[in-house]
């Protein structure tokens, strides 16, 4: 493809193209830009880092074989590599229906360096939350990981789950509720096991 600053910033589209005839360099480029979201993505759905990177490099693996079939303008290749990687975190779920490992937590700090108890309750709450996330069915999961955690709006989101947008509003508010519903019953129960060991 050219200079590495060539590569660097070429297009999503030609990089893609130019993976097409084994260029590793614009992989490498594709993967630099894509691939924190990606793992984002698949630990919010999968609940755990070491399955979320497994999924990051099922996607890429599947960029690197399918780079020849791209279409440029069909979609965005981010949206599509979100597609990609949602039904993916979908189809292990479906066999593996995994369990919740908090000890993989890895807690997500805005900015500041709060104080330590102030960090352990912002932590104690994000696990709170991330094990709810894992209770809630799939299809729900993937609609609030995609547009609560990566930021994407109704229409992007589905259009990567290959759903109408309000099936998406659909999903997004029953989990939204089911969360509500979780997190105040663990915060009861949190609050009944205190009151028993005082």
């Amino acid at each position: 493809m050219g200079g590495s600053a060539r590569v660097q910033d070429a297009p999503d589209d030609e990089l893609v193209a130019a993976v097409a005839t084994g260029d590793g360099q614009a992989c490498g480029v594709l993967m630099q830009r894509h691939l924190g979201r990606i793992v984002a993505l698949a630990r919010r759905m999968m609940g755990n880092q070491a399955d979320a990177e497994e999924v990051a490099q099922e996607v890429f693996l599947r960029v690197w074989t399918h780079a020849g079939k791209w279409e440029p303008g069909r979609a965005q290749f981010g949206t599509w590599l979100y597609r990609v990687a949602a039904n993916l975190c979908l189809d292990r779920l479906r066999r593996t229906r995994s369990t919740v490992d908090i000890d993989d937590y890895l807690p997500n700090l805005v900015s500041g360096d709060p104080r330590p108890d102030e960090r352990l309750e912002a932590d104690e709450l994000a696990a709170r939350v991330e094990a709810a996330l894992q209770q809630l069915p799939e299809r729900q999961r993937a609609a609030i990981a995609l547009s609560h955690y990566q930021g994407l709006s109704n229409t992007e989101t589905a259009e990567i789950l290959d759903i109408s947008v309000e099936a998406v509003e659909s999903l997004l508010s029953r989990g939204r509720r089911q969360l509500r519903t979780l997190l105040a019953t663990e915060k009861d129960e949190l609050l009944r096991s205190r009151q028993t060991s005082a």
